[in-house]
């Protein structure tokens, strides 16, 4: 399997605060990783790092080969890898449809094509008859389905998700997790951070676990799920749980 990312000793510093540390790892082609740790243990930090929205106090980002480091979040958007983010926050007085267009136009000028294409990403997370809706309309799990349609539209052949079920209630999960396996099919290599364990052990070829910034563990769901380091930062010491 390809090589498509490869992180290495990746640190961010904040004054004396230590967002990621030394942190190392690589995706391969048709992956879905994903990214767990408590609260603050630099999931959002590290997402940032990768598609240059911040710059690395020391380490490296290769993609398909190319340093990519340091480089602007536009630059690395162009090179394939798109992001969702936690904070929803779409243009909410643009309709669904030019919301996506906007995404689109990154790899084309001509407003037709951004048209087209934003329509057939539109359709592929099931909101075509929300097409014309203000994205202020719309429900938290549109609102998430309109998010990965917005990074779609980028044309990612690397797609960064943060908290893809997060605020949103039960009933709605299971769609969303099938949107994220139908990203997979389409030939999109997945990172995402989550906090729903249960989803992350169901869908995820590897888990990069993380806590204070560094990384704990990295490997198979199950050998992840089971490993001291982990069952540490979620339920204490594990002699004692």
């Amino acid at each position: 399997m390809t090589e498509i990312l490869k992180v290495e000793g990746l640190t961010k510093h904040f004054g004396g605060v230590t967002a990621n540390d030394g942190i190392s790892f690589d995706v391969r082609e048709g992956e879905i990783i994903g990214v767990i740790g408590p609260n603050g243990a630099g999931k959002s930090t590290l997402f940032d790092l990768l598609t240059g929205f911040q710059n690395p106090s020391e380490g490296t980002v290769i993609l398909d080969g190319r340093d990519i480091t340091g480089l602007r979040p536009d630059r690395i958007a162009r090179m394939g890898v798109g992001r969702t983010f936690q904070k929803l926050k779409p243009f909410p007085d643009l309709t669904l449809l030019e919301n996506v267009m906007i995404g689109a136009l990154a790899h084309t000028s001509h407003m037709h094509e951004a048209r087209d294409h934003a329509l057939e990403t539109i359709a592929f997370v099931d909101l075509l008859e929300k097409r014309h809706s203000f994205a202020r309309e719309l429900s938290t799990g549109q609102r998430k389905r309109l998010e990965m349609a917005r990074a779609l539209a980028t044309q990612p052949r690397l797609l960064l998700m943060d908290e893809v079920t997060g605020g949103v209630d039960q009933k709605t999960i299971p769609g969303l997790i099938n949107l994220v396996l139908a990203l997979r099919d389409k030939g999109i290599t997945i990172l995402t951070i989550e906090h729903n364990m249960k989803v992350m052990m169901d869908v995820s070829d590897r888990i990069l676990a993380l806590q204070f910034g560094k990384r704990i563990a990295f490997g198979k769901p199950e050998k992840v799920r089971n490993d001291p380091h982990v069952v540490d930062a979620y339920l204490g010491k594990a002699d004692a749980a």
